[in-house]
């Protein structure tokens, strides 16, 4: 059953349970290992892009990460990872993060994301196949799971070969 979810940007008060909702959602680790990464990396990291969808308590069960990224030599967004803890899965905790992130992006004046991951999510927001646009990767993965988005029509999406960030290891 779907809601509508509160969110806000990440305190520091929610890191503990922000780790927790990652490592509960992925089957592995990693994926919290690489939010602990990112944080700690200040060519990455961008105060204001760590969104969490909250419960009636305020307390996060949602948590969308925005970090920089460039596609060829511009700056972007890399949206990596999305999590939701399991019990609260499949109730909008997830598209509210992800839209309250990319909305503070949007104000901080940032122009194109990227995204790898399941293609019936992602094109929710607005995200397409990055390969119509001449955007790539240096690793193979599925085409269809590569998107972008723009987050002003004013400046299309670039072409290029997307590099992330180091704790990304692409």
């Amino acid at each position: 059953m779907s809601r509508t979810w509160n969110t806000r940007a990440e305190t520091g008060a929610d890191l503990p349970v922000v780790r927790d909702i990652v490592t509960a959602a992925f089957p592995t680790p990693e994926e919290a290992a690489l939010v602990d990464a990112l944080r700690a990396d200040p060519e990455a990291w961008i105060e204001g892009l760590s969104l969490v969808a909250v419960d009636d308590s305020d307390r996060p069960v949602g948590h969308a990460l925005l970090t920089r990224c460039h596609i060829g030599d511009r700056p972007a967004l890399c949206l990596a990872p999305v999590a939701v803890r399991p019990e609260r899965q499949r109730g909008g905790a997830g598209t509210a993060a992800v839209r309250a992130a990319l909305d503070a992006a949007g104000r901080l004046g940032e122009r194109h994301v990227v995204v790898l991951g399941h293609p019936e999510y992602y094109p929710r927001f607005g995200f397409t196949r990055a390969s119509a646009h001449g955007i790539g990767l240096t690793v193979d993965v599925p085409d269809e799971a590569l998107m972008a988005l723009t987050l002003d029509a004013a400046h299309p999406l670039p072409a290029g070969t997307v590099r992330y960030a180091a704790p990304f290891g692409i």
